[in-house]
């Protein structure tokens, strides 16, 4: 019966995730079958601009064309006129003349057909009838003015869409995830040299296989890249994986998108527990912060006599809240007295993990570990066998240190600005590096007996976290070579175990 119950359930869980595989695909079919019409709508839009633009090119080349044999008409009619105007003056002063000249013969006196004879032959000598050009200043030809666009034609006979590239191949063999780095690599299917680009996109994502459609990231872009590959830097996994596609681009158009591909980008994400936090701490997502006012509704105006001409930043062990009304703690009693403590909100109960804290420059003390769920709500990071940490004091005395079950190991080297913390759980190790240099700063070695979840302890200060981190490259290659500095190590943590 409980075979067959089990079996049963293996079927519903097969069925269920191959359900939800095809729904997926359907939903991306849909967006798919919009895209096609969405992009159909506006290449026909983008289609009838073009023409619009050929159109309004032809127009204006018309007319100018146009006005340009206007102007040579304009041009050779006006001088046509002009020399037929000249003609017809000559031709009538002419026939003035010819008529004077007939007319002359019939004089019978000497004297005065000598007179006549004399301005008849003045007149002829000046006559403009004799010093016109009778060749016409212009033709009628108008053929310099015209046009064959056969060769155009033909050529916008051949019009044709652009050519675009085919859609490029992504290979996860050849990508890489590494320090929150990620590396794209991509080929074309066969060789383009009119390529002029890439276009990249990505967008984080909890599903693993085919990209969804619906509660999802919006991709993000990158664009202009020249090489066949690409690196993210600096990037959060707060996502178990990244979705990518890429796309070539030729001086004209883009193609189509490459198959999309999935990387797991699984990070140990977290935040503060406000919930667990000591009602001196104002806790936000990231940072928490010591308030030495936190909690209290009211000031308590009357103060003992011994708390005159103190500082107005008491120490952790002058500091005590037990005084506070019961209603200004709002449930937050999960640590009280001196442990100025809070923890994440994430159990960690296998695996590797890393995360980064930074401290205010101001900060005069605080811790950063693990512990156990169960460390009590007095107890303080490291003054336990239930939670192992570093601690950081500025307070009078400046110390550095490594601490477990009430001992502490001091370290000779200087506090980083910012403190990365390597948990193994399954090989029960527990190491603390400077986050920029990656320099080993301490590891515990034990045997962790129940999940554990991130500490911090912080007083007159505040701690900035980063989380969504992979275990750093440099870190993986020092817990290879490192055995947990042997005699310190074990020396602290032998009575945890």
């Amino acid at each position: 019966m409980d075979s067959q119950k089990e079996a049963l359930q293996r079927i519903i869980s097969t069925l269920a995730s191959k359900n939800d595989e095809i729904q997926n695909f359907i939903d991306m079919l849909n967006h798919t079958l919009k895209g096609v019409q969405a992009n159909s709508s506006k290449v026909i839009t983008d289609l009838d601009e073009e023409f619009d633009g050929l159109y309004s090119v032809l127009d204006e080349m018309k007319e100018s064309m146009t006005n340009t044999i206007k102007q040579q008409q304009a041009q050779k009619a006006q001088e046509l006129q002009n020399q037929l105007a000249q003609c017809t003056n000559a031709l009538e002063s002419s026939e003035e003349l010819l008529d004077f000249a007939s007319r002359s013969l019939d004089i019978k006196e000497p004297d005065e057909f000598s007179k006549a004879a004399r301005q008849i032959k003045d007149r002829v000598t000046m006559a403009a009838a004799f010093r016109l050009s009778l060749k016409p200043k212009v033709s009628d030809n108008m053929n310099h003015l015209m046009v064959d666009f056969s060769q155009e034609r033909q050529m916008i006979q051949t019009l044709k869409f652009l050519p675009v590239p085919k859609a490029p191949e992504i290979d996860p063999a050849d990508c890489l995830v590494a320090d929150n780095c990620v590396t794209v690599a991509w080929r074309m299917p066969e060789e383009d040299n009119k390529i002029d680009h890439y276009v990249l996109e990505y967008r984080k994502t909890n599903f693993d296989g085919l990209p969804r459609i619906k509660d999802e990231r919006c991709w993000e872009l990158v664009d202009h890249i020249k090489g066949n590959e690409y690196t993210l830097t600096g990037l959060k996994f707060e996502a178990k994986f990244m979705n990518f596609r890429v796309r070539a681009c030729n001086k004209a158009a883009a193609g189509d998108y490459s198959d999309a591909v999935t990387l797991e980008t699984r990070a140990l994400n977290f935040s503060f527990d406000s919930s667990s936090s000591h009602l001196n701490l104002k806790v936000d997502d990231s940072f928490v912060e010591w308030d030495s006012m936190g909690g209290k509704s009211q000031e308590t105006k009357v103060k003992g006599k011994e708390n005159k001409g103190r500082s107005g930043t008491p120490s952790p062990k002058r500091t005590s809240v037990t005084s506070r009304p019961a209603l200004a703690r709002g449930g937050r009693d999960r640590f009280t007295g001196e442990s100025y403590t809070v923890l994440g909100d994430t159990v960690i109960e296998s695996g590797q993990h890393y995360w980064e804290v930074r401290a205010q420059k101001d900060c005069k003390s605080y811790s950063v570990g693990v512990a156990y769920k169960s460390l009590g709500k007095f107890d303080q990071l490291g003054k336990t066998g239930t939670s192992w940490c570093i601690h950081v004091n500025n307070w009078l005395q400046a110390t550095f240190a490594a601490k477990h079950n009430n001992k502490a190991k001091a370290l000779e080297m200087n506090v980083p600005e910012r403190i990365g913390v390597y948990c193994d759980f399954d090989g029960g190790q527990l190491s603390f590096y400077n986050a920029s240099s990656k320099q080993l700063l301490y590891t515990f070695k034990t045997k962790f007996l129940q999940p554990v979840v991130p500490g911090f302890m912080v007083w007159c200060g505040g701690l900035t976290l980063y989380t969504g981190l992979q275990v750093p490259s440099a870190v993986k290659t020092l817990q290879k070579s490192e055995n947990g500095m042997s005699g310190s190590a074990n020396s602290l943590t032998s009575a945890a175990q």
